[in-house]
């Protein structure tokens, strides 16, 4: 079987860390691929057959990539926490010892955190008036938000058909109940346990106190489109990670993805035990 190693190259830890695990596991008998250095600005995916597990080993962004790179194959990730944050991952250097918890996971004895994922569709026009549509995948969100020009932006939203409101504003993300505990909950929104497969809608700084995030069915398909009435040139990102159409983007479509991100953690309870400690301050040691 195939390991994915996918670290912050930045992070010198993670780095000698993966070097550790690439001995032991290869004495253990498995087959060893590393994730292209990020540093280099190529963003290239590796073989994926016969891959088994991918390791992520940083903070929420760097597992964001590995997320990226498995897509919707199904393939399990683990993540070692050597970031700030570390909200997705199952563990931390600090806390346990890093063979220990991949060899807990090679042995199938970790939970598997089933994490609904995005599909989505930019629609712009170039300039033969032409449509044209770039697809991305997303773990966490796609923001739909005001561009370099620094001008709000105005936009309606529809749910599967029904108009819900045009809004004028710094924009809206829509995210995954994964996302939710990112730039969605920045922008007001609630946390939403990971088990929920719907989607979270919260429009940023809205120019209305009647403005509301609301959540959606899995089924939904929400649909924002930039007005006519008010053109202007919103930045889209996915993950974090923009997305530059050649031509004047039209709308976004956003659905719930073809497959799940498998997440392996210690348990349903390290959602919650990550909430207290992240967001309500609360000390595990109590």
């Amino acid at each position: 079987m195939k390991v994915l190693l996918v670290p912050n190259y930045y992070k010198q830890e993670a780095v000698e860390s993966g070097l550790t695990l690439e001995l032991w596991l290869t004495r253990q008998g498995f087959e060893v691929e590393w994730a292209a250095d990020q540093r280099s600005g190529i963003e290239s995916t590796p073989d994926l057959v016969g891959c088994g597990l991918v390791i992520s080993l940083g903070g929420d962004g760097t597992l964001l990539r590995a997320a990226r790179i498995v897509g919707y194959r199904e393939i399990p990730i683990l993540g070692l926490s050597y970031g700030h944050l570390g909200f997705l991952t199952a563990a931390s250097p600090q806390d346990k010892n890093i063979l220990s918890v991949v060899s807990d996971a090679l042995a199938g004895e970790l939970h598997v955190s089933r994490r609904a994922t995005l599909a989505c569709e930019i629609v712009s026009v170039n300039e033969r008036g032409e449509e044209e549509v770039c697809t991305g995948f997303a773990l966490n969100d796609l923001a739909l938000a005001r561009g370099p020009l620094s001008d709000m932006v105005e936009f309606d939203i529809t749910v599967s058909g029904h108009h819900i409101d045009r809004l004028r504003g710094d924009g809206v993300v829509v995210s995954t109940a994964t996302g939710s505990t990112g730039y969605a909950l920045s922008a007001g929104g609630p946390i939403v346990s990971p088990e929920y497969t719907g989607m979270v809608c919260v429009p940023i700084a809205p120019h209305t106190i009647q403005a509301r995030a609301f959540l959606t069915s899995p089924s939904d398909v929400v649909e924002i489109s930039v007005s006519k009435d008010r053109p202007s040139v919103p930045a889209i990102a996915l993950d974090g990670q923009f997305i530059t159409p050649s031509g004047e983007v039209e709308r976004a479509v956003v659905r719930r993805g073809d497959a799940d991100i498998l997440l392996l953690d210690y348990g349903p309870e390290s959602f919650y035990t990550s909430v207290s400690r992240v967001f309500y301050g609360v000390r595990n040691d109590r």
